[in-house]
């Protein structure tokens, strides 16, 4: 399929992506103290070998308050510049664009690993800074039955929170990353502040739409201070969590958000209730796309589409109907780190291998042109289906 969208170059502000396909943050767990490790090199390395336009780290906490759980990244002090910046060096000797994600778990901090249960943690000798560590939120409203109960933030740490976020967009500049994303979304701190459910404050934080609103604002405004004019600014948003903040109420915040310096809106949904996210009667294929062609018509601003994005002229045509401008490929990149290449095999791009380290793209393209094992392995389930087995 040659002229494909997915693969068309792509220039943001003074940032220009190789191709529209884009790793989403997806927490590892796998930090130390707040520092990455090499699981975070080879982790978003992979990706970036593997082709795609733009690789985010992980939601990195402003704070220490701010970690949901054991081994999240941090970016609260100016020691982790340095190791944040061997990450953004090696995706850019893969040819690909450096984002990070910026975050605050709120009252959902202080919790297991996912694969250890959903739940609080348990205070363990080794934590050495449990007290410290105690989840806040807007209000003192606790995310369900099992979860405790949150200190409400005083209107000055309020402030201090926006700050911490410039202060962690400057050094998120030092270490070299070439985009930010806010995180807005899933039931963390910003979310938290943007709904009724959970934001009960009387002062000008809470109560009415706008005054919900305006810690993201602020927040926007503090990181684009320290943010320079030419790296663009990403903002991911539960377009839609199932309990009173919907698309209309999105569309609104995304173009006060456009005119503060944000130049695309990350559409997801879900996490301020433990309400599954699911829009419809069931998750299928493109399920959350929907709410990125609401956006993106009704708030005229770039969006980035997610949500069971697993194929690529699935991730093509979403370009074509103009229902995003990015695709955002998160569980099945996990699955195929090779998947823009996978892509671009399957739509006919013009030197698929190319756009790949030649470490292994060389070795790929021989085998294609001298037709050996014939289609790879993402084409068929085995040989039984290419119908070689007698």
């Amino acid at each position: 399929m040659p002229g494909t969208l997915l693969f068309s170059p792509m220039t943001i502000r003074g940032v220009e992506l190789k191709n529209r396909i884009v790793v989403p943050p997806m927490h590892q767990y796998s930090a130390q103290k707040g520092f990455p490790t090499d699981w975070h090199l080879m982790n978003a390395g992979k990706f970036a070998a593997g082709g795609a336009g733009l690789v985010v780290v992980e939601s990195t906490k402003v704070e220490r308050r701010g970690c949901g759980t054991i081994g999240d990244l941090g970016i609260w002090d100016d020691a982790f510049v340095e190791p944040l910046s061997r990450l953004v060096k090696f995706i850019h000797q893969q040819n690909s664009v450096a984002g990070i994600q910026l975050g605050h778990s709120g009252r959902k901090a202080r919790a297991t690993r996912p694969w250890e249960g959903d739940r609080p943690l348990q205070r363990t000798p080794d934590i050495d800074d449990w007290d410290a560590w105690s989840p806040v939120a807007p209000s003192a409203v606790a995310h369900s039955e099992k979860w405790p109960v949150p200190k409400a933030l005083e209107r000055s740490e309020v402030k201090d929170l926006v700050q911490a976020w410039g202060n962690a967009a400057r050094r998120a500049h030092e270490a070299g990353f070439d985009m930010l994303e806010l995180h807005g979304a899933h039931g963390y701190l910003v979310h938290q502040f943007l709904s009724e459910r959970s934001n009960q404050r009387t002062d000008e934080y809470g109560g009415s739409e706008s005054n919900r609103m305006r810690f993201i604002t602020e927040i926007t405004e503090a990181v684009r201070t320290h943010w320079p004019d030419h790296k663009p600014l990403f903002v991911r948003l539960s377009v839609e969590d199932n309990a009173g903040w919907g698309p209309e109420q999105s569309a609104r915040l995304a173009k006060i958000l456009k005119a503060k310096g944000v130049d695309v809106i990350d559409c997801s949904s879900g996490g301020i209730t433990e309400m599954e996210p699911i829009l419809g009667k069931e998750i299928k294929y493109s399920y959350q796309v929907p709410l990125s062609e609401y956006v993106k018509l009704n708030a005229d601003i770039m969006t980035m589409a997610v949500g069971l994005i697993i194929h690529g002229d699935q991730a093509e045509q979403i370009l074509q109907h103009k229902q995003a401008d990015l695709i955002a490929v998160g569980r099945e990149i996990l699955n195929n780190p090779n998947w823009p290449m996978d892509a671009a095999l399957k739509l006919g791009v013009e030197g698929p291998f190319r756009n790949v380290p030649p470490q292994f793209g060389y070795w790929l393209g021989t085998r294609a042109k001298r037709g050996f094992g014939t289609q790879p392995s993402t084409w068929q389930s085995g040989l039984n289906e290419a119908g070689k087995v007698e």
